[in-house]
């Protein structure tokens, strides 16, 4: 492979691996049959990369470099469609597919048809256009006439083709559409790190990559590895008559195409493909809610035309969800690290959707009281699409002798605080976050986090290994750990004993923003903290300031505001910040903070990208910071310059040169500050 570029110059070197690079991606996303090892592909698209930010002007909107994304910030325009993306009529019954088929028939008046039997996937909907064998658009169904335009997100989805390769006969201009889509093991990852991260998890694969799709930052899309498989063709001049014949050459131009499709020419050929699916469609590796029939030949489709919503020459018949009923034995009540209180109903085993199923979620009280539930009742569950299963029913017919109601706790089941429940939230919480343990566990992971006191050797499990023993129960405990304390504990020798305590010392030097941060003030996050260390250089002053203080602070909330003066006018957390203090945690703003410091940067906004040498990008960030400087995410007409490290990537490289503003090196930077 090494050789393969031999002697060529810089254009005919990006032609050929932005080619082999193409190739090699049809050969693993596509055919899931990979030439070389994912080693040698990023290889040859780190080098291609480099040779793009090296001649921006052989850029190229299809280049597999593209597939990364950019983390600049869109709204999405509104397209037209050019042919409407009608929505298909649905039924749950084979009696109305058997219906359909007789409507076709006599629409036909007579003249043999073919049904197109097909998988319907379980995603979104996405039109993408190709002109010249290139990727031009790609556009969400929005409303049937309209969608937005996704053409930067789509291009990071592998098993899209960007570019189709020469001389295949394809129309110069034609339309695919498909259903972009998530895998369940791509979904179930991407649930546990929202769970870990106590966001809102995504109901089903759909719902995760319709989200994911829509999102502002493409590079953000290609980190979720969405997948695709398109299912019809459009344009003036097609290669066939045949829906499946034209599928099948879109195939062998490229396009990811199910090889599940059948062609059907009778009825109980449907039913047999209806049957077989019912059951095995259990077994893929994506969520599938059905089957869609279609008249196989275009010709015939035109003639049998459409009503106002939907074509007359297809339907969809909708898989029943799988549901199975079972006794509720009781409720038990989880508390996150937020201290929301989430309900959780225990039941009798039942197998469900080829797992056994003990637990299901009841989400809040709202929930519970909507069902009716009481114990013993016997309930319906349900998976669907969904991966944790939820109750969506009770059987009152078998209620003969009512079970105690079911009622939604009013106090804490960790700690026995009274649960409150804010305003405009549908989930009650435990409001004692310094006592609570699962709270307590929560603040101090959350304070030895990388972004916080970054204090390497411990862990959610050492926190809780620390806890079980009793030699933590807040923050400040940490500063109070030996070594002869931790080093007789399971999994734990002298050697990591040790690390742990030089790395609880050395976060002692950590600045005074970033231990704001760290203490774990509600709806404090890392930028606020930053402004409130500017307004605020000490902890003393921050302990006593007002209300009016804080709002007239640029970025500060009446919200915020009210959280931090709740936050220091309980006497636990003062106990707190005062151990830290006397451990020698840096409190505020000291001589090392100010070193350097200046206002060479006031009222500049700068955006970082790439890798760097010298410093870190945290480490720039703060220098940008201390000199008076905004870190910015992307780029605008109101960006002052672009501090550029190694693999800066190419679509920040072009906007800059398009708004004209100043790409510079890390040496140019510290000189700047000096």
């Amino acid at each position: 492979m090494k050789d393969l570029f031999a002697g060529d110059n810089d254009m005919a070197r990006i032609d050929r691996l932005r080619e082999e690079l193409h190739r090699h991606n049809y050969n693993y996303y596509v055919l899931n049959a990979p030439e070389i090892s994912d080693q040698e592909f990023d290889r040859l698209m780190y080098e291609l990369q480099e040779l793009e930010a090296k001649h921006p002007e052989y850029r190229d909107a299809n280049s597999p470099t593209m597939r990364v994304g950019s983390d600049i910030n869109k709204n999405f325009r509104q397209v037209v469609h050019r042919y409407p993306m009608l929505s298909l009529a649905n039924t749950y019954s084979e009696i109305d597919v058997k219906e359909f088929y007789d409507r076709v028939k006599k629409g036909l008046e007579g003249e043999e048809f073919e049904l197109c039997a097909e998988l319907k996937f379980d995603g979104t909907s996405i039109s993408l256009v190709y002109t010249d064998g290139k990727l031009t658009q790609a556009v969400t169904r929005g409303d049937g006439v309209r969608g937005d335009d996704v053409t930067d997100n789509v291009k990071t989805i592998r098993c899209i083709p960007l570019v189709l390769p020469p001389d295949k006969g394809y129309p110069r201009e034609f339309e695919m559409r498909g259903e972009v889509l998530m895998s369940w093991t791509v979904f179930e990852e991407l649930n546990k790190e929202r769970e870990l991260r106590e966001e809102p998890l995504f109901a089903n694969p759909r719902n995760a990559a319709s989200g994911t799709l829509k999102l502002q930052n493409s590079a953000e899309v290609a980190q979720r590895r969405l997948d695709a498989y398109l299912y019809y063709m459009l344009g003036k001049q097609l290669p066939h008559d045949g829906h499946y014949e034209n599928l099948m050459e879109a195939k062998a131009w490229g396009f990811k195409v199910s090889d599940k499709i059948k062609k059907c020419r009778s009825l109980s050929e449907v039913f047999d493909y209806i049957a077989y699916w019912n059951t095995e469609r259990k077994n893929l590796p994506v969520a599938t809610d059905g089957i869609v029939l279609k008249v196989n030949s275009t010709r015939q489709q035109q003639f049998l035309g459409y009503t106002a919503k939907s074509p007359r020459w297809a339907i969809a018949y909708k898989f029943q969800a799988e549901r199975e009923r079972t006794r509720l034995n009781s409720v038990t009540y989880q508390v996150g690290r937020t201290g929301a209180v989430t309900p959780v109903a225990n039941l009798a085993p039942v197998q469900l959707a080829g797992t056994v199923v003990k637990r299901a979620t009841l989400h809040n009280a709202d929930v519970i009281e909507g069902l009716d539930l009481h114990l013993g009742d016997m309930v319906y569950v349900e998976k669907g699409g969904e991966i944790i299963p939820k109750i969506v029913g009770v059987d009152m017919n078998s209620r003969a002798k009512a079970g105690e109601k079911v009622r939604f706790v009013t106090y804490c089941p960790e700690c026995g605080a009274e649960l409150i429940r804010y305003e405009g939230e549908a989930a009650w919480y435990c409001p004692n976050d310094t006592a609570c343990p699962p709270q307590i566990k929560g603040k101090i992971e959350h304070f030895i986090s990388r972004r916080a006191m970054n204090i390497e050797g411990i862990g959610s499990e050492t926190v809780d290994q620390f806890f079980q023993e009793g030699l933590i129960r807040d923050i400040a405990d940490l500063y109070d750990l030996k070594v002869s304390d931790i080093v007789s504990l399971e999994r734990m020798g002298e050697k990591s004993a040790d690390n742990i305590i030089k790395g609880i010392e050395a976060s002692k030097t950590v600045p005074w923003a970033r231990v704001l941060f760290a203490i774990g003030i509600r709806f404090v996050g890392e930028t606020t903290a930053k402004v409130l260390a500017k307004s605020f250089p000490s902890v003393d002053e921050l302990k006593v300031v007002t209300l009016d203080d804080l709002i007239r602070i640029d970025e500060i909330g009446e919200k915020i505001a009210r959280s931090i003066i709740l936050y220091f006018k309980d006497e636990r957390n003062i106990g707190i910040i005062e151990r830290l203090r006397a451990a020698g945690v840096r409190l505020k703003s000291d001589e090392e903070d100010a070193l350097g410091a200046s206002a060479k940067l006031v009222g500049k906004s700068v955006v970082i990208s790439g890798v760097f040498a010298l410093h870190s990008r945290d480490e720039y960030k703060e220098l940008i910071e201390r000199n008076g400087g905004k870190n910015v995410g992307s780029i605008s007409s109101k960006t002052s310059f672009v501090l550029a490290g190694e693999q800066m990537g190419p679509s920040k490289l072009e906007k800059a040169r398009r708004w004209n503003i100043p790409v510079i090196d890390e040496n140019t930077f510290l000189r700047m500050i000096e």
